[in-house]
């Protein structure tokens, strides 16, 4: 069943609410990569540099987990502006409401996205 007007719009907000979050984590991340290339020195110790690197991993790690879960917002919002939100990209079915509510910006259904995680699409 197809989402209602004021459901797409509430929908909508919250998933340009998820953005804008996602936007300044990603930016703080990147700010705090530059941090520890700047403050970095030659009397700093060697484990010391090591745990520094491994943050520095652990935050690209999470920056980049980010910009694939911004790239669906952005790929849901075109949806919505589509009139085809709630349609499977892959499939052509209809996504679950229970799942669109868990995860506005789900472009797929779930037997769709673990094919796709498989390879198998």
């Amino acid at each position: 069943m197809p989402l209602k007007a004021e459901e797409l719009e509430r929908v909508k907000k919250k998933l340009e609410h998820l953005k804008n979050q996602i936007t300044r984590s990603i930016q703080e991340a990147k700010e705090g990569v530059k941090e520890f290339d700047e403050s970095k020195g030659y009397s700093q110790h060697q484990a010391d540099e090591g745990t520094d690197d491994f943050d520095k991993t652990i935050s690209l790690e999470v920056s980049n987990k980010e910009l694939t879960i911004l790239k669906q917002i952005d790929r849901a919002l075109e949806k919505i502006q589509e009139g085809t939100y709630g349609i499977c990209d892959l499939s052509g079915k209809e996504i679950p409401k229970a799942r669109l509510e868990a995860i506005p910006y789900a472009t797929m259904t779930v037997d769709a996205q673990e094919k796709l995680e498989k390879g198998i699409l």
